[in-house]
């Protein structure tokens, strides 16, 4: 099913209706419709034409000149069909042109010219085409054009309004609207509609054109919310989403930072057993340093700098280290 918003003269409103797929989603048969519409065509001729034969021409029942001797044809009558004035040979005769068109082809062809308007969008319901019980032109028009969705100036294709039986006030309302043809649900036809860019219904004559059909009761659903409310409740959830996001981010965050500081800590508490290999050089180094200085001291003021200077090399190390491995021997001596 396809469901329809209901137009209504205020604006207001919020209702949709349901078009039955049975009647408004059939397939379209082209030649089916054509030869509807020709039948439809066909029995809306008088058929009252008619011509007079030489028998019922006024005038020429006198014999125009003699039989014979005159050189000319015979003729027996000026209103001969040869002479001007005179009668007609096989002229048209009143006759009927009506086709005889089964009741099932009709239906079938009028549910596929429905079914294009609508696959084509040019279905419309409105609620009411005048508010109040006075008809008034210049509003159903308005609504009209509402409907149709053309500027309300005037209508620049032909429009097909759909009023229930009883609608006085929208018939009498739109009777002189130029491009609008107005029918009765129970006088919908192929013809009206394929010659019509749109078709508009009332809400009461969509009821009754459905209740005849299908013989079911038309659907009426609410509208449903405003896209605006939905946008916002959509954005609101988006937002929540980010902030959980963000929450979960700062947690991963968290606990990244915490597992750093618990290596950071693991690392400075292994770090402590690998130090003291350096601790011991620097013990090692710092008597030798001592004994050099105190060699310095005992060599004199003006060798001092010299003693400073050979600490540098790799050779002062030797034999300061030396020196002192010599004082140690002796001390324990």
């Amino acid at each position: 099913m396809t469901s329809v918003s209901v137009i209504t003269p205020s604006g207001s409103g919020g209702r949709d209706v349901e078009l039955p797929g049975e009647i408004f989603e059939s397939a379209v048969n082209i030649p089916l419709m054509h030869q509807v519409v020709v039948a439809q065509e066909a029995a809306a001729r008088q058929g009252t034409h008619a011509t007079k034969t030489r028998g019922m021409v006024r005038g020429g029942g006198k014999k125009p000149y003699r039989q014979k001797g005159t050189g000319r044809a015979r003729q027996g009558s000026l209103r001969a069909p040869q002479y001007a004035g005179g009668g007609i040979v096989h002229g048209p005769v009143p006759r009927s042109y009506v086709q005889r068109t089964p009741k099932k082809m009709k239906a079938a062809a009028l549910r596929g010219a429905l079914s294009d308007r609508l696959s084509h969008g040019r279905i419309a319901v409105v609620s009411a085409f005048v508010e109040g019980e006075e008809p008034s032109t210049k509003d159903a028009f308005s609504m009209l054009c509402t409907a149709v969705g053309v500027p309300a100036s005037r209508l620049s294709r032909p429009v097909l309004v759909v009023v229930s039986t009883d609608d006085e006030l929208s018939r009498k309302s739109l009777r002189n609207v130029p491009g609008a043809r107005v029918l009765d649900s129970g006088q919908l036809n192929t013809y009206d509609v394929l010659a019509s860019d749109h078709v508009v219904f009332t809400e009461a004559a969509l009821g009754e054109f459905v209740g005849r059909v299908t013989g079911a009761e038309l659907t009426v659903v609410e509208a449903p919310a405003k896209p605006a409310r939905a946008k916002k409740a959509s954005t609101a959830k988006a937002k929540a989403d980010e902030v959980t996001a963000d929450e979960v981010t700062a947690d991963e965050v968290t606990a990244d930072e915490a597992t750093a500081d618990a290596a950071e800590t693991t690392d400075a508490t292994d770090k402590p057993a690998a130090k003291p290999a350096r601790a011991t050089a620097s013990r090692a180094k710092k008597p030798a340093a001592t004994d050099a200085a105190e060699a310095g001291a005992d060599s004199g003021p003006d060798e001092a700098p010299t003693a400073v200077r050979r600490r540098s090399s790799g050779t002062a190390r030797k034999s300061a280290s030396s020196g002192s491995d010599a004082e140690q021997t002796e001390e324990q001596e």
